[in-house]
């Protein structure tokens, strides 16, 4: 999750009341450090930041030694989302004021390891709210379309209806909503969220999510031209490419407080089936093969989840709009994987 370094109270000022893309530089330092462990997730998520704050001013962490790419891309330290301790320290010697904490095991890998989900998405919450109350920081924590389940209404889904998730993700998800709301109200914790559907990105590998097809389809239709998806043809799910998710989080936590109506928004992009994407994507490489296998785990998963998500809250409240469809995505993806084996080509 990352953090940032200590404000002076009018740089905290100047923050708070900038247009978000649109603000000057400020005239101090802000630091920002991610903590992920035992999930490993891309530097991608902090690049926005980086290039928003400055190289330096970005921490990663992890439990795991980071790739190369990631170590060189600045600061990077250990540490363990279940260490108090620790994350303590961290926030401590480091005079961190943002938290933007992604640390959680995601829904079909969750399923697999109930205990383990638990212990990473919900202890670890709890100390991150207890730390970010006690020193003032900003703190983000992502939702999901995982919050929601089969009670509650799904084309589309708004923001505020019933959640009945029936993963442990899902419901460790509804938890960190209600507890930051919790905090928010009953300590004054600056505390935002947003549900992403599912991410759709091409510089690192599924994670063990439900909506991970829509990441894996890319890789194996450049490696073999063939993709077995486990999920049904017709399976709806909201979601959007990692640009549009990166400068979501960050045009949320620097949203001006007296524009948010709430703190948890739902935000979308796109709404589509593995159908309608392999469609579009034999646009491009008529000679794709697609076949189904589907797996009843991930299957009862999505048929839980929203078809699509109401997102007029944010759109209302913080301006939230997106740029990135389905052509673009796919065109986006091929255009990565494309530079990519080129240069694998000539190494």
């Amino acid at each position: 999750m990352p953090v940032i370094r200590a404000l002076t109270k009018v740089a905290q000022q100047a923050l708070l009341s900038s247009p978000g893309c649109g603000c000057q530089p400020l005239t101090v330092a802000v630091r920002s450090i991610s903590f992920s462990p035992r999930q490993v997730t891309s530097d991608a998520r902090f690049k926005r930041l980086t290039k928003r704050f400055g190289k330096n001013n970005v921490i990663l962490s992890d439990i795991r030694k980071p790739p190369s790419n990631v170590y060189h891309s600045g600061p990077f330290i250990y540490s363990d989302i279940l260490d108090y301790k620790n994350l303590r320290e961290i926030v401590v010697n480091n005079r961190i004021t943002w938290l933007v904490h992604y640390s959680a095991l995601l829904s079909a890998v969750g399923e697999a390891n109930v205990a383990l989900a638990r212990s990473v998405n919900i202890t670890g919450l709890h100390n991150i709210l207890d730390i970010a109350a006690e020193h003032g920081l900003r703190l983000f924590v992502p939702s999901t379309i995982g919050a929601f389940g089969p009670t509650s209404p799904r084309n589309p889904t708004p923001d505020l209806c019933v959640q009945r998730p029936r993963t442990i993700y899902g419901v460790s998800k509804v938890h960190a909503e209600l507890m930051g709301e919790y905090y928010h109200h009953r300590y004054g914790l600056d505390f935002r969220c947003l549900r992403y559907p599912g991410i759709i990105s091409a510089d690192s590998m599924p994670g063990g999510g439900t909506t991970d097809y829509a990441v894996q389809i890319f890789h194996d239709a450049i490696k073999s031209g063939k993709f077995e998806c486990n999920l049904r043809p017709d399976t709806r799910l909201p979601m959007m490419y990692i640009d549009d998710c990166l400068r979501a989080t960050l045009e949320v936590m620097e949203a001006p407080v007296d524009t948010l109506s709430m703190r948890t928004y739902n935000i979308n992009a796109m709404s589509f089936t593995p159908e309608e994407l392999s469609q579009e994507l034999q646009k491009q490489m008529p000679e794709l093969e697609v076949t189904y296998d589907v797996d009843p785990v991930r299957q009862a998963i999505a048929d839980s989840w929203p078809m699509n998500f109401d997102d007029s809250n944010a759109r209302n409240d913080w301006g939230w709009k997106h740029d990135y469809d389905l052509p673009e995505l796919v065109q986006t993806m091929l255009n990565f994987f494309g530079a990519e084996t080129r240069m694998a080509r000539a190494n």
